[in-house]
């Protein structure tokens, strides 16, 4: 099974902080397993923002690299979970979250939280269908 699982790494996104990757494609199952993403600008290392709007944009724009980077597509994405540290700012990420997706719309799940990673407001993975084969 191991040798049906690649690691993918870009330079689009932030790098992983941790013992985990950015995303890992499974081969066999053309499923592509992409890590929870914060709304860190991967150029400045730094919050793409003080709203949940503008740090769920970044997490969305994060995401999006690591998909593109293993060949696929957000249009391609079936299953996200969103982590909020306030649900009250549900409204205004699901309103930029729309602008991401359109029909049919991934499967989702959106869960509060004590707290995320880097004090940040909130943290998006996702579950894509791998469109292509590409290398490396």
């Amino acid at each position: 099974m191991a040798e049906s699982i690649r690691k993918v790494v870009t330079s689009r996104a932030p790098q992983a902080i941790g013992p985990y990757s950015q995303a890992v494609v499974y081969e066999q199952g053309g499923l592509v397993f992409v890590s929870g993403q914060l709304g860190i600008d991967p150029a400045s290392g730094e919050f793409a923002g003080p709203t949940v709007g503008a740090q769920t944009r970044q997490c969305l724009k994060n995401l999006a690299n690591i998909i593109e980077a293993t060949g696929s597509t957000m249009s391609s994405v079936i299953k996200t979970t969103v982590y909020l540290a306030d649900m009250n700012d549900f409204g205004e990420m699901n309103r930029v979250y729309e602008d991401y997706f359109k029909e049919p719309h991934p499967a989702r799940a959106c869960v509060a939280v004590k707290q995320l990673p880097k004090g940040a407001l909130v943290e998006i993975d996702a579950i894509a269908a791998r469109e292509e084969p590409r290398d490396g």
